[in-house]
């Protein structure tokens, strides 16, 4: 198993590989990359050892490789999870083809680019794949998988069920579409509560609080579909687009991304700051953690 990239996502999958009990060898080309990801993995290893280690696991024994193509020669599956920027995801994708043993996949993390966008310089594209996870990898089940246009079916199928021996929940997408499922439904979220704290309607904390206390309680249970169809009472979905379907040309949201001016960008921030309230990082994400693993015990799925 190589992870190759391993910031805040790709360490997060380092960590959740080596809780399942994979060998996992990660390559980071930045300053200080090993340091930054042993930091990452010990700060999650509480919240996979309280959810179990796979047998045979005590500690997390990861192994670190400057040299991309030393790591990938040991592979048997390729993760990459380097920054969101086209260019430099082609280069990687073509150079991690160009040392990877042939009948490996290569699965990406990309949070928005299509698998199509990014196999183009590949010699070999019809192994790669999109497997994008969702933060942090190590807690949250979900990965969509997606081919390209050039991606062989038959490894979209692989992948998908790699990931779902491995642990994961997944959705297999029949065609990509940008920041594929998930993604586009937290994105029209977020350009409307940049609206709202642009437009001094709602502040970072508010905003915040009216959805776990909110609509955020109901959406692990049932997710936003099956929450209306419960909506429209005995009549379903069907009453309840009847009766609400003339509020969609409300001016009930805003999907035109507010313009991120630095006084928006500053208020933002200091809003999260002050949400924080003196926690660290490293304290919030363990805050989430314990959250996370409360729920998933909570609905059974941990």
């Amino acid at each position: 198993m190589v992870c190759a990239g391993t910031g805040v996502i790709g360490g997060g999958w380092v960590a959740y590989f080596l809780a399942k009990g994979y060998r996992v060898v990660a390559w980071d080309p930045g300053a200080a990359a090993e340091e930054r990801l042993a930091h990452l993995v010990r700060a999650a290893w509480p919240a996979l050892t309280e959810l179990g280690l796979a047998e045979g696991v005590s500690g997390p024994d990861v192994v670190f490789e400057p040299d991309l193509a030393a790591a990938c020669a040991q592979a048997d599956f390729v993760q990459e999870s380097a920054p969101e920027d086209l260019d430099l995801k082609r280069r990687l994708l073509a150079d991690i083809d160009a040392v990877t043993p042939t009948d490996v996949v290569i699965s990406s993390s990309t949070s928005g680019y299509g698998m199509s966008e990014m196999q183009v310089e590949c010699a070999h594209p019809e192994r790669t794949v999109v497997g994008h996870p969702f933060n942090p990898p190590y807690l949250i089940p979900l990965v969509e998988v997606v081919g390209g246009d050039l991606t062989d079916p038959e490894v979209v199928s692989w992948t998908s069920e790699f990931f779902r021996l491995a642990g994961k929940s997944v959705i297999t997408m029949d065609k990509e579409v940008p920041g594929f499922i998930a993604n586009r439904l937290q994105e029209a979220m977020w350009r409307e509560a940049l609206h709202m704290v642009a437009a001094g309607e709602a502040t970072v904390e508010q905003i915040d609080l009216s959805i776990t206390d909110g609509p955020g309680l109901r959406w692990p249970i049932h997710g936003p579909m099956l929450t209306f169809h419960l909506a429209g009472g005995q009549g379903g979905m069907a009453h309840m687009l009847d009766h609400f379907g003339p509020s969609l040309l409300s001016p009930w949201t805003r999907l035109l991304a507010a313009e991120l001016t630095p006084e928006l960008r500053d208020a933002v921030v200091e809003g999260c700051e002050r949400e924080a309230g003196g926690r660290s990082i490293d304290e919030l994400v363990a805050e989430r953690d314990r959250g996370v693993i409360a729920v998933l015990r909570a609905l059974g799925r941990a």
